[in-house]
């Protein structure tokens, strides 16, 4: 195979500068995809005891109805041959139907339906809208650019923690909503450019030129993220799932799908979909539950919102390391006070509002900011795609299994022994990331993809 070259562009051809703002656009814009799946993961908390009662739910018709995933097993192979700009076109289309679904449906069935069409949408959105944002940020911004996705998802939650406050029992109203963003998230899109590295691959070097050009304020720095490119392609192997049995491939792999599954085991979803039961435990009524799960929603966008400033300034490996301990602390606080199978009395109640707000604040603020940056950022150019694709698939997988069985683990084990199990988790998540992951600030993706060829991979630091 001959190597691909890259033309030289002729000096007087430079284009004028450009500040950093188109980029910034393009990953407001994109974010919108977040903002969808951060509505439909927040709305079902509002809207899901109303459903049970419409519709007479018992916990598992609740846990079905909640579990909104698939999009994620097909995401890969669309982000690759459609592209990341139409996969997110698609994810946004797709949305919009099923939020009108949803808010017309007449049975239990018909509602299970929608939410599964709105969870193709979301998993597709979660996979393309962090990869797109990925490969057309430059390195020294890439950390706050994408996870501008995630603020946008905690800002989803906000939102739909806000209509659900405020319609009450409206539930068919509070699915509705969700058209809103899924019409300015296509709208958007449809005047952004696809991602320089897919052009790169289906298009060529002048395809993938002309979009570097709009974002990149250096003309130099666009020859050389294309000469990057030029030598990465040059690279031999496999493209699609059979190329990630590659051993090289491994560390990369174990990190990111393994952020993957603690993004989901370490209780953030269980928290968010439950918010209102398990202050219903603690003796608050209905709307003080709301209201309080409101201050939920405001904790983990603020959180993230911090994590967009410090993920490039400390790095990925040192916010998850300082962050994951006081998550471990506050999980292990609330088991305490649930411990006796009696709900908290008094000054207890409001120490599971605070640890509550904890959780949330250093979960949300380290795996929660992380995790769609982590798979973008570690896989190599011809397998990302597909790689992210897994790891997405290992988000929404695992986030089934915990929303299929929080309720029923609550039965089981309790409240306290449930908050027990999530302090456990929480903690190896810790040990996890002090093992297998990688500190990958500030270098661009071909450097980060020469290290994970050259073996030294963890030693990134």
């Amino acid at each position: 195979m001959s190597r691909t070259t890259v033309p030289t562009r002729p000096r007087a051809a430079h284009p004028s500068p450009t500040t950093g703002r188109s980029v910034v656009t393009i990953a407001v814009v994109s974010a919108l995809g977040g903002l969808l799946f951060g509505y439909d993961t927040g709305i079902i908390s509002g809207a899901l005891p109303t459903i049970a009662d419409d519709f007479s739910l018992g916990d598992g018709g609740q846990q079905i109805v909640t579990s909104a995933i698939i999009g994620a097993v097909l995401s890969g192979r669309i982000a690759e041959h459609l592209g990341r700009r139409k996969a997110v076109l698609w994810s946004a289309g797709i949305f919009g139907v099923g939020a009108l679904a949803a808010a017309v449906a007449p049975e239990t069935w018909t509602l299970c339906l929608a939410r599964l069409v709105l969870g193709l949408a979301v998993g597709l959105a979660s996979q393309a809208v962090p990869l797109y944002v990925a490969e057309i940020a430059p390195p020294a911004k890439r950390g706050g650019l994408v996870v501008a996705f995630q603020l946008a998802v905690t800002l989803g939650i906000l939102a739909a923690y806000l209509a659900g406050y405020a319609l009450d029992e409206n539930w068919r109203w509070m699915f509705g909503l969700g058209l809103v963003p899924a019409l300015v998230l296509l709208a958007g899109m449809a005047a952004l450019p696809e991602s320089p590295r897919w052009l790169f691959t289906h298009r060529g070097p002048e395809a993938a030129r002309a979009v570097l050009d709009q974002v990149r304020s250096d003309p130099a720095a666009v020859d050389t993220e294309l000469s990057e490119l030029a030598a990465t392609a040059h690279e031999k192997g496999e493209r699609g799932l059979r190329a990630l049995r590659a051993r090289w491939l491994r560390p990369a792999l174990i990190a990111g799908i393994g952020l993957a599954v603690a993004s989901q085991i370490t209780g953030i979803n269980a928290i968010i979909y439950y918010a209102p039961t398990i202050l219903g435990d603690s003796g608050f009524g209905r709307s003080s539950a709301m209201l309080t799960t409101v201050g939920v929603g405001v904790v983990n966008f603020l959180m993230v919102a911090l994590g967009i400033w410090l993920v490039d300034r400390i790095g990925r490996r040192k916010l998850l390391l300082v962050l994951l301990p006081g998550a471990v602390v506050c999980l292990a606080v609330m088991a305490a006070v649930f411990m006796g199978g009696h709900a908290p009395q008094g000054g207890a109640r409001w120490l599971v509002v605070a640890c509550i707000l904890g959780y949330i604040a250093c979960n949300g603020g380290s795996l929660s900011v992380v995790v769609w940056l982590a798979g973008p950022e570690m896989f190599p150019w011809k397998v990302r795609a597909v790689a992210v694709g897994v790891s997405t698939f290992a988000v929404w997988f695992v986030d089934l299994i915990v929303s299929l069985t929080t309720l029923s683990l609550t039965s089981a084990l309790g409240v306290s022994g449930t908050f027990w199990l999530f302090t456990l988790m929480n903690l190896l998540a810790f040990l996890f990331t002090f093992r297998y992951v990688p500190e990958t600030r500030g270098r661009s993706l071909e450097e980060i993809e020469g290290v994970l060829r050259s073996g030294t991979f963890r030693a990134m630091r």
